[in-house]
């Protein structure tokens, strides 16, 4: 038919595939648009997260780098945000990324050899899979990983096996995209690199259209790097605090979790992506996605990375091994028990949901997790005592955190408020003000942390400051007399967020121009 072409695979393999065009192609069309809808559903079902209200006022103050990231999410979000000025909207990239994600796994598993039932298989597998269903969950610099580091896997194996040079250009201009995203990019380019240094598809290294496709990732990247170069490197320093911050999990530990978070009942898929290449002739040619897998698994066990750090490498595996189980499963009967199988996937996937996507109210999830043989893994020292997941109470909490201040300011005499500023403790608090705070009249917000610390004092010079942190007594030193105005509480926020002292510090013993470096927090 003419809405059909022929896929033909090298190593003498005799398997040859048709394979559906991509505008004909209703499968994936059918599960993105799903993957959409529910994503779509749950966006606004809580509020902005901590991260997601700080990229906001990044994005206010256009640049081509901060602290902690790259321009890209923090330019997104202050757009998309400003478009409806709630959740919802701000996510919405982060919704169309997971459904070309999944519309990417069945047009790649049709790349590969795979049928109609191995497509399906791995458009389902990447659609429920807990982990890279939170990672959409809200609107942060790694939600296009999964889909970036699965096209530049597609496009490479366009380059190799079938000779798509022009694949290669493609490949250069995602990459560079991403890594405006996310500077993770590199354990994935490092990956790649050491899987193809591995096979034969090595010869790939003499092509200049490779070469040619770096240079434009390269060109893309530059002028974050560059603003890198010119402020010190800072991102260098914050990941190096970060290793501190992070709790020791052992190997077992966090291989072990990767099986949970993935979806128990989904490892036999993505360990069969593992292994396939490596038994089943056809797949031969694209080994280096295996070992690339296995190396971004093992630089994130040296580097002590949380477990989110790999998810984006996971769709290739999971594409690999739908392709590899219908082809082991060739028999009806067979694909029936398959079939049964991702049911019960599905099912477990839903009763985990919860913990990744906001299906549930609030209460709901404290009665679920409560009730749950399975709790989230403590990543963060500071997440101690906090009943619901991160993702959850950072969600939770903020308008809270904005009216109590906001209500503590209002109890300073006017006069006085002209010459008082708000210093905050984290880039979540000041970022909370920023975006909330308009109503109470307040000022922009203070803080040493991150980007908050290059804005300086933004354009003020107060003499007088309404401090929030634990412990006033340590402002004892810098204050000729504190007030206590207030504390924060929200009941389903970060707990090390709740029983914070709103303190005005009334005349600054020290000149805040000079005590600012000392409140410098990179992490």
């Amino acid at each position: 038919p003419e809405n059909r072409d022929r896929v033909r695979f090298s190593e003498g393999d005799v398997m040859v595939k048709a394979q559906v065009k991509w505008s004909a192609d209703y499968v994936a069309l059918g599960l993105a648009v799903l993957a959409f809808v529910l994503h779509a559903a749950c966006a606004g079902r809580y509020d902005v997260f901590r991260d997601e209200l700080y990229f906001i006022i990044c994005g206010r103050h256009p640049a081509f780098g901060y602290v902690d990231q790259p321009p890209l999410i923090p330019l997104l979000s202050a757009g998309f945000y400003a478009l409806g000025h709630n959740a919802w909207m701000l996510r919405l990239p982060a919704t169309l990324a997971a459904g070309a994600l999944v519309w990417l796994a069945v047009r790649f598993a049709r790349l590969l050899g795979g049928g109609t039932f191995a497509a399906t298989g791995a458009g389902v597998c990447v659609t429920i899979a807990p982990m890279l269903m939170g990672i959409v969950a809200v609107f942060n610099t790694t939600v296009f990983d999964p889909l970036a580091w699965t096209l530049i896997a597609y496009l490479l194996v366009k380059a190799t096996r079938d000779g798509d040079r022009s694949a290669l250009l493609w490949c250069g201009l995602v990459a560079g995209i991403d890594f405006e995203a996310k500077y993770a990019l590199y354990v994935w380019a490092i990956s790649l690199v050491i899987g193809l240094a591995a096979t034969p598809e090595r010869r790939i290294f003499r092509d200049r259209m490779l070469w040619l496709g770096a240079a434009i990732a390269v060109a893309i990247g530059l002028p974050s790097i560059l603003w890198q170069a010119t402020h010190g490197w800072p991102f260098l320093e914050l990941a190096a605090a970060a290793r501190g911050k992070n709790s020791d999990i052992s190997p077992v530990s966090f291989v072990i979790n990767q099986v949970l978070v993935m979806n128990p009942l989904l490892a036999p898929v993505w360990i069969a992506g593992v292994i396939a290449p490596f038994v089943i002739p056809f797949l031969k040619a694209v080994r280096f996605l295996a070992i690339a897998f296995l190396a971004s698994f093992a630089l994130t066990l040296l580097m002590h990375g949380k477990d989110y750090y790999i998810a984006a490498t996971y769709p290739t595996v999971f594409i690999l091994g739908a392709v590899a189980w219908a082809h082991w499963f060739e028999k009806a009967r067979a694909r029936i028990g398959l079939a049964a199988w991702g049911g019960l996937a599905i099912a477990l996937s839903v009763a985990i949901s919860p913990m990744a996507l906001p299906v549930l109210s609030v209460e709901a999830l404290k009665t679920y997790i409560e009730h749950s043989p399975l709790k989230p893994q403590q990543q963060e020292k500071s997440f101690k005592g906090t009943l619901l997941p991160q993702v959850f109470a950072d969600q939770l909490g903020w308008h809270d955190y904005t009216d109590q201040v906001g209500a503590a300011w209002q109890k300073i005499p006017a006069a006085e408020r002209a010459r008082t500023g708000i210093k905050l403790e984290n880039y979540g608090e000041a970022a909370a003000l920023d975006v909330y705070g308009k109503a109470y009249g307040l000022p922009p917000a203070l803080s040493g942390h991150n980007q908050y610390y290059l804005w300086g004092l933004r354009g003020q010079n107060p003499v007088n400051l309404l401090v929030v942190q634990n412990n006033p007594d340590r402002l004892e030193p810098y204050c000729q007399k504190t007030v206590i105005l207030g504390e924060t509480y929200s009941p389903d926020a970060m707990a090390y967020e709740n029983g914070k002292t709103i303190a005005w510090c009334q005349g600054l013993k020290v000149d805040i121009v000079n005590l600012w470096p000392e409140l410098k927090n990179f992490s």
